[in-house]
């Protein structure tokens, strides 16, 4: 199809043709700031009909660097870290290829829908705000999203010219339960009355975490094995900003180091006969091999080394043409590696080289419909090579076309959207078959405000998810998350039907919002388990009827013009066949009260409870209940009038309690113990 290969050439054509384009009308002012929101209509959460979450850049600047522990705070959210280089948001029991996770609203290329050992390549510290999208705005991204997707907004490439010819932001921080150091810098430039220049990075490094009451291999021991990290991103960004709009460009590069831990040579010598697992001394010589292993056990443990290079190039318009009142258009190309590295000798590398391309429109009103239509393409190029290569080198080639309207019918908000996809894989293996689909997903949404201060919503959604070359395809060993893999080329689109129910109030003293959802899934795609030995087990990729149900409630009341005090839980099932589907998070139920003491002054207590997880998968176990006591401390100012600052101290687990996450492959690993986190942040 040679309409889909060109959206890449089109959408760089188009940033190329609008800079010349608003360049034969350009008047040199100053343009001002553009907020890029997933939202393409740029319009707030409070205007759509879900539960929609934004993190803005203070907490992100003294939160967690993964993504999923900077979000695992937030009501119908939890995490599935991987030790402490890499975790992933899990949203209503979702994960994977159901949570899309995106930078600046493009595509994020990496390998981490791969296993849950592989980070996620987007920075919150760095993020100007993170999004949690859900409901129809989803399907201008990507289909299957039952979870939702999250939107890292960074600053690397400028939108505006600054105010003042320059602006910057400087972040420290120091964390005692892993000896975190933590050092985030930006500066954007004015060079000239129509060029910004943006500049910015970070630089990490962790020891391994300390955790309470941590038993390993029959010995206590204050900290948990191989759970270090260290790591640097950098980010330069060059824009062209005219009265109409912009185009930039901007180069990223990300190098990561972390441990993986959990991990045994003792599942090493596991291979296939037919479909069993034979382990151990079948092949080996069991003794011998243990030996091995202790030899090494206290040297280095498996970790990874992580590189990613990224171009982007982005351009918005206003006016572009008549019946259009905005055009945006957006290019990006990824070189990702990462070698997962034992005993100094690279086992195993995995590389991923791609590109994506979008092009929106944004038509003018339609009577009361306002709304956008856009299209996409994007190809990865997937190789692993080494003693783990669980996947023969493959492509993967998507083009999807996709619309959102929306309007104001008297007192209800109504949203449409739909997306098809049609996706090729092809495989280099000859024993393999290539896979051709296609998929058509639609969804409505309707937020009416039947009183003052009172909304119910309704969203409902059927989407089709395509599977994943890993799903199809995979065959062998995957010792990070003690597996061996076997995919299956049988597979067909995955469909789910969903619905959600919302009920909202906000008086300004009192709020609360109350969710309800449902999916329901056929041919739901997952790992099935057909053997196991100790730990390790055989799984193949299957398909079966499944449905997740579950419920968040937030309710806040401002108690005085300085305390506000809140009550949240959430809860999540998931069954797979009628039976329990692995990895969901529990229940949590918690309180917090935030204080705004003056101009200056700020504080926050949190408490909150997470249920034992005792309604488990096969070959899973029960992880306990916990509390957790976190509360922090802040205080603003500004020096000379030319620079804001913001000085915290946080106290997180302040129980020390032994935190398990059920729904990470490492549930009996434990999270961090007891942890103070200290940091100043500058803006000028």
């Amino acid at each position: 199809m040679s309409f889909p290969k060109n959206i890449l050439t089109l959408s760089i054509l188009a940033v190329a043709s609008v800079s010349v384009f608003a360049a034969e009308n350009e008047q040199a002012t100053t343009l001002d700031t553009i907020r890029i929101k997933a939202h393409p209509l740029e319009q707030t959460s409070k205007d759509f009909a879900v539960a929609d979450t934004v993190v803005d850049q203070k907490r992100l600047a003294q939160g967690a660097v993964t993504i999923g522990e900077a979000l695992s705070g937030e009501t119908g959210i939890s995490s599935n870290q991987f030790g402490a280089g890499t975790s992933r948001p899990v949203i209503r029991g979702q994960d994977g290829p159901r949570i899309k996770i995106l930078q600046n609203s493009s595509e994020n290329i990496d390998v981490y829908t791969l296993s849950p050992d592989h980070a996620v390549t987007v920075d919150p510290a760095l993020a100007k705000q993170v999004e949690v999208i859900r409901g129809p705005s989803t399907l201008l991204f990507g289909a299957g999203t039952v979870g939702g997707l999250v939107n890292v907004t960074d600053s690397k490439l400028p939108t505006a010219l600054p105010e003042k010819g320059y602006e910057g932001n400087v972040g420290l921080r120091y964390n005692t339960g892993s000896d975190e150091k933590l050092a985030t810098a930006g500066v954007t430039l004015g060079l000239g009355d129509q060029v910004a220049l943006r500049v910015e990075g970070l630089k990490r490094e962790a020891n391994d975490y300390i955790a309470p009451d941590y038993v390993h291999e029959g010995e206590k021991e204050r900290r948990v094995d191989n759970t270090f990290a260290k790591g640097q991103t950098v980010n330069v960004g060059l824009s062209w900003i005219y009265d109409r709009g912009f185009t930039g460009i901007s180069y990223s590069n990300r190098q990561d180091q972390y441990g993986l831990p959990g991990h045994s040579h003792e599942y090493e010598s596991c291979h296939l006969h037919g479909l069993s697992l034979h382990c151990g001394e079948h092949d080996h010589d069991e003794d011998e091999h243990d030996d091995h292993d202790h030899d090494h056990a206290h040297e280095a443990g498996p970790w990874i080394d992580l590189k990613s290079e990224r171009y982007d190039v982005r351009t918005e318009l206003d006016d572009p043409f008549a019946g259009f009142k905005k055009l945006r258009a957006q290019a990006s190309y990824t070189d990702y590696q990462h070698d997962e590295i034992e005993e100094d000798t690279i086992s195993t590398r995995f590389k991923n080289k791609g590109y994506d391309g979008r092009l929106e429109l944004v038509h003018n009103p339609l009577g009361a419909w306002e709304g956008v239509i856009g299209t996409q393409y994007g190809q990865q190029k997937l190789e692993l090579t080494g003693e783990e290569a669980f996947l023969a080198p493959n492509t993967t080639k998507k083009w999807s076309v996709f619309a959102l309207e929306h309007a104001q019918l008297n007192d209800v908000h109504v949203e449409l959207a739909a997306r098809v996809d049609q996706q090729k894989i092809d495989i280099d293996d000859s024993s393999k078959k290539d896979f051709d689909g296609s998929a058509f997903s639609v969804s409505g949404a309707a937020n009416w405000e039947f009183a003052p201060n009172y909304k119910l919503s309704l969203v409902t959604s059927h989407q089709e998810r395509l599977p994943l070359a890993q799903e199809l395809y995979a065959d062998g060993g995957h010792f990070a998350t003690n597996t061996y893999e076997l995919g299956n080329d049988q597979l067909s689109k995955e469909k789910s039907n969903n619905v959600e129910l919302g009920f909202h109030y906000d008086d300004n003293t009192f709020d609360y919002h109350v969710h309800v959802y449902h999916n329901w899934f056929d041919d739901y795609i997952y790992a099935q388990t057909l053997d196991r030995y100790k730990d390790f087990r055989l799984v193949q990729y299957a398909q079966d009827k499944a449905k997740f149900y579950g419920a968040e409630a937030e309710a806040g009341y401002q108690i005085s013009p300085i305390y506000k005090l809140s009550v949240f839980g959430d809860y999540v099932r998931g069954k797979i066949d009628n039976d329990n589907a692995p990895r969901v998070p529990t229940g949590r139920l918690g309180t917090k009260l935030n204080a705004d003491f003056d101009d200056h002054w700020s504080g926050s207590a949190e408490y909150y409870h997470v249920f034992q997880q005792d309604k488990i998968a096969a070959y899973e176990t029960d992880s306990q209940s916990y509390n957790m006591l976190n509360l922090g401390v802040a205080y603003s100012g500004n020096y000379s009038n030319v620079s804001d600052y913001r000085v915290f101290l946080n106290a997180n687990n302040l129980l020390d309690d032994q935190v398990y996450q059920h729904a990470s492959f490492l549930s009996t690993i434990p999270q961090v113990g007891r942890n103070f986190s200290v940091g100043v942040n500058f803006s000028f």
